[in-house]
């Protein structure tokens, strides 16, 4: 099995193949050939490939860190509860009543589950940091998806999605309008103060913007009994799999470029423009540079600061170099360590819109400062197992309410 650091070596090499194909065309004053851009192109899938790989080993590595320091906290049973807890030892999720009921669930409905399960469910004895949104609403035919379940979720989820990974992301009780208060006082100083005379005022202006919870759904997945009842058929997994697409793909739309009327306000709609690019399509070296000073060093000195562009803006970018001959972006030598573009981390975001004439296609800011992320809640998936009992099938449908 290739490890994460070879992956990372093998990516290096490739970079280095696609720089000695562009560096040879400039030594010589020419364009690049149709056999050298197909050479280009090709070693670029490759290296997308490879950093796809590193990212996945990265975020694997990630998740089973997340989940071991689960297992761990949730190996002593919580006060007043009458639910055994998962063992630590074993890591099992089998071993987790909760998940174990909500897979039944899943199955089933709520019809289906037998009265431990529909208690286990129903349960409120546990510990509320883990468990705390594990309160049943079995009248309506929804339960929230148990913490296991709902972790795995969110992953999926960020991989069709960048804004969530960089954004302060918040979870509310309710999808009440939250007042989010803001201060700009950027354009007042102090001042000196002679002997015996009496200081000035100087107000604060305070301002407030508001994050709506606007709801997102899945729609129907249905599948019919004989497929249900196969025992090497994963229902869990076909619900994490759709689902976790289908909102992710919907909520990074509307968290990347949402109007703000009737969904949320977008990280792009929101941001104010630091360069325009001469060219109108083509992106220079020094308007990158530009961008980066363009915003405030407060904000540029920040470690979380970062550029978000789409794939298509990354890979034209890879060609760039600055004054001296050296290249915009490098690929990371080292475990843990991100590629850089101009010395910062960047995130593709397959929701920006390609470099074209009139569209903000690149990013730059310390977005966790930029941007918020509300989530009510969480995930809530509905077992629709009568509905289509004619047809011998059941149908699951999840959703939940978000804005940003």
């Amino acid at each position: 099995m290739t490890t994460t650091q070879e992956h990372i070596d093998a990516r290096a090499r490739l970079w280095d193949q696609m720089r000695s194909i562009v560096d040879t065309a400039e030594r010589e004053r020419r364009e690049l050939s149709g056999e050298e851009a197909a050479e280009y192109d090709r070693l670029e899938k490759d290296l997308d490939t490879r950093s796809n790989d590193i990212e996945a080993s990265e975020q694997d590595a990630e998740r089973r860190k997340r989940h071991a320091d689960l297992a761990t906290r949730f190996d002593q049973p919580p006060n007043g509860g009458g639910i055994t807890p998962r063992s630590a030892g074993t890591g099992s999720e089998d071993d987790d009543p909760y998940g174990m009921a909500f897979r039944s669930f899943l199955r089933r409905g709520n019809s289906g589950l037998d009265i431990e399960e529909r208690q286990v469910l129903m349960a409120t004895g546990v510990d509320p940091e883990l468990r705390a949104q594990a309160v049943g609403t079995g009248a309506a035919g929804g339960y929230l998806v148990p913490a296991p379940f709902r972790d795995e979720l969110i992953r999926r989820m960020k991989a069709y999605g960048a804004v969530m990974d960089e954004a302060q992301v918040i979870t509310t009780e309710t999808g009440a309008s939250l007042p989010w208060p803001t201060m700009d006082d950027t354009a007042n100083v102090g001042a000196l103060l002679a002997e015996n005379t009496q200081m000035t005022e100087q107000d604060i202006t305070l301002g407030t913007g508001t994050l709506d919870a606007f709801m997102y759904t899945s729609r129907l997945t249905r599948a019919s009994y004989q497929l249900v009842q196969d025992a090497g058929f994963d229902v869990e997994d076909l619900v994490q799999s759709a689902h976790a697409e289908r909102l992710g793909r919907i909520e990074n739309q509307h968290f990347t470029s949402g109007t703000g009327t009737a969904q949320p306000q977008g990280i792009v709609t929101g941001a104010v423009s630091g360069v325009t690019a001469a060219s109108g399509t083509l992106i220079t070296a020094d308007e990158l540079i530009t961008l980066q000073h363009s915003v405030d060093p407060a904000y540029r000195a920040s470690p979380r600061a970062k550029f978000m562009l789409s794939d298509a803006a990354l890979a034209a970018i890879r060609k760039l170099k600055d004054g001296q001959g050296q290249y915009l972006w490098n690929p990371s030598l080292q475990l843990g360590v991100a590629s850089s573009l101009l010395g910062s981390p960047y995130v593709v975001n397959v929701d920006m819109a390609v470099p074209a004439v009139n569209v903000k296609s690149v990013l730059y800011g310390d977005f966790y400062a930029g941007y918020v992320v509300r989530i009510v809640k969480g995930i809530q998936t509905i077992t629709f197992s009568e509905r289509y009992a004619d047809f011998l099938q059941v149908a699951w449908a999840s959703y939940m309410r978000a804005g940003g």
